[in-house]
């Protein structure tokens, strides 16, 4: 399990254990854990185009929207870079960058240019995505030892073949490692999307701010970080069956 996992894990434990109070939220005579038990119970919760489901639809199609365009920009870049070996610290870098811009700001720019609505969002999105994976799928690249390299053209494989059947099976354990790592932050940072107008789980942080509803804040937080173990176990799972079993063996 990634630490950014287990980050959001270790913060909803933390929330769960304070007495409402303390966060400045109204308690209305419960605890956190029983204001969020009522949360979840409470019918409206599980219907109407509010509801939980509906948030959790809304949030997924952001984050998959987000992953497929950024998986169609950053696989083909960091894998082609690799293999050909050429300009692939301009990649890294220009790449890295994107890390370094925050996201909300870039959601917040993104709206003053085009006004309300998913755009602001997915180039924020797809601007956190990137970077990891042109990373992880240049250095996967990079690290096929080149002697494996030698013997696939004396083998007389085309470049292609080398490609497909060598050195990305090679690759496959830190490409993947990259798109988990996309992912993750993805479905977290998705949450913003309720800053501009839409849906998604961000809206109830959004919404039990203003109203001072605490089950709100805690169980929006809580159903985002389940989605990302769930997320990661899943991915991890993608993974296993992707990489090799000789390359699983020698991990």
């Amino acid at each position: 399990m990634s630490r950014y996992v287990l980050v959001l894990v270790a913060m909803m434990l933390g929330l769960l254990s304070l007495p409402a109070q303390a966060i400045g939220l109204e308690a209305d005579g419960l605890g956190v854990a029983g204001q969020l038990v009522d949360w979840f119970v409470a019918p409206a919760q599980w219907h109407g185009p509010t509801s939980l489901p509906t948030r959790i639809v809304e949030h997924l199609y952001y984050m998959t929207s987000a992953m497929a365009i950024a998986l169609l920009i950053a696989l083909p870049v960091g894998i082609g870079l690799g293999h050909w070996g050429r300009g692939g610290l301009l990649a890294i870098n220009v790449a890295n960058m994107g890390r370094a811009v925050p996201s909300f700001g870039l959601v917040i720019l993104m709206f003053l240019l085009v006004g309300f609505g998913f755009v602001p969002v997915l180039v924020a999105l797809v601007a956190l995505a990137i970077p990891p994976m042109v990373t992880n799928s240049y250095v996967g690249m990079q690290a096929v030892d080149p002697a494996v390299r030698t013997a696939a053209i004396a083998l007389g494989l085309s470049r292609w073949q080398r490609l497909f059947q060598v050195e990305l099976p090679i690759a496959m354990p830190l490409v993947m490692a990259g798109i988990r790592t996309s992912a993750v932050q993805v479905l977290s940072t998705a949450t913003l999307a309720a800053y501009v107008g839409l849906g998604g789980l961000g809206r109830y942080l959004i919404d039990g701010l203003a109203q001072q509803q605490l089950a709100q804040v805690v169980g929006g937080a809580l159903v985002v970080a389940v989605l990302a173990v769930l997320l990661e176990a899943l991915l991890a799972g993608l993974q296993h069956l992707l990489v090799s079993p000789g390359l699983r063996r020698e991990g």
